[in-house]
């Protein structure tokens, strides 16, 4: 008996969203192996409403903040599509700790999630955990975990180091992720070559990304932080596709010091470029660690400081061997969609 066609992929949200992106790209990695696949980009619960078929198999890659200006809102919408078709999902952003006051309206609108679709995947064991320790007694998910895209052609030799120790963070500004932390070890970093008669120059934490919206003002706090430290914090701004991957690969010390992350696509947004950034140490890094071996530094908070001298010492530390394996990736990915789609359509 032929296999069944696999379910219409739902691209909910704006394109340069990272979980409407992910979504795409696992969605256009899913057509490439079958060409039955249907592929529909939706903005809001009306246009899914109206892409779907009665009873139609349907997947969605989601998070509350695409779904609904509350996250009472996404809750509801979620239940209306999934009383429309036989939905499942891909949840991001799970509920944490850190989530704060919005704690514990999170973790009900995710038992919401869980409650009206037919199967729930995710994109880590660390979410898994997460699901097991915040969301209680909810159907256990499938973890499958974030896939690669083809990575850039690996330059013949990196680009020369600056005399400026440069800090790279690549993303949105807002507060938790790391830029605070890189300002502090950059500085000091700097101090240390200074005193050991290295030739150094500046301290810089550079952003490749704007500011996430409401937080211009920590932009602004970021830069004052930067002049009483001798250091200077820079922002690029928006960046297009092409623009942001050129800028990855460009000079100076990737790292990745965000807090309370659950799934990270800014990490392989760094391997992807050819780069092997410094990565904080937390239950997620540790396990992308296991996954893919020898693609980061991970590093203590405390050891930072030394990291980043280290790696303006030797800038080739900060790149990734010519050939090296960044499996599993998204074709990878759409064969462990397809193998769940099937379990869960028996």
């Amino acid at each position: 008996m032929p296999a069944e066609a696999p379910p219409l992929c739902l691209v909910w949200g704006p394109p340069g969203h990272g979980v409407t992106d992910y979504g795409a790209d696992v969605a256009r990695a899913v057509a490439r192996g079958d060409a039955a696949a249907r592929i529909v980009p939706v903005g809001d619960l009306s246009a899914a409403l109206g892409a779907v078929r009665p009873g139609e198999r349907v997947h969605l890659h989601a998070t509350d903040r695409l779904l609904g200006r509350t996250l009472e809102d996404a809750a509801d919408a979620l239940e209306q599509l999934a009383a429309a078709c036989r939905l499942t999902l891909t949840l991001h952003d799970l509920p944490q700790d850190s989530d704060g006051t919005g704690y514990d309206r999170r973790v009900a609108a995710y038992r919401r999630f869980f409650a009206a679709a037919e199967a729930v995947a995710v994109n880590s064991e660390h979410e898994r955990m997460l699901v097991s320790e915040h969301l209680g007694a909810v159907p256990e998910p499938r973890v499958i975990p974030l896939g690669t895209r083809a990575p850039a052609p690996h330059p013949d030799a990196a680009a020369a180091a600056p005399t400026d120790l440069i800090v790279l963070i690549a993303g949105f500004v807002y507060p938790g992720k790391g830029h605070d932390v890189a300002l502090r070890a950059a500085a000091e970093a700097v101090a240390a070559l200074r005193a050991a008669g290295r030739p150094v120059g500046r301290a810089v934490v550079r952003a490749l990304g704007a500011a996430s919206p409401g937080h211009d003002g920590d932009v602004a706090a970021l830069r004052a932080r930067a002049a009483e430290l001798g250091a200077s914090f820079e922002i690029s701004g928006f960046l297009d596709d092409a623009t942001f991957a050129a800028s990855l690969r460009a000079p100076g010390i990737p790292v990745a010091a965000h807090e309370h992350v659950s799934a990270s696509r800014s990490m392989l947004d760094w391997i992807e470029a050819g780069r092997r950034p410094l990565v904080v140490r937390s239950r997620y890094s540790d396990e992308m660690d296991r996954l893919r071996p020898g693609t980061w530094t991970l590093f203590h908070p405390a050891e930072l400081a030394a990291r980043l001298a280290d790696a303006w010492e030797h800038p080739a530390s900060t790149w990734l061997a010519s050939g090296r394996s960044l499996a599993p990736t998204l074709d990878d990915v759409a064969a462990s969609y397809r193998a769940w789609w099937d379990e869960v359509a028996r």
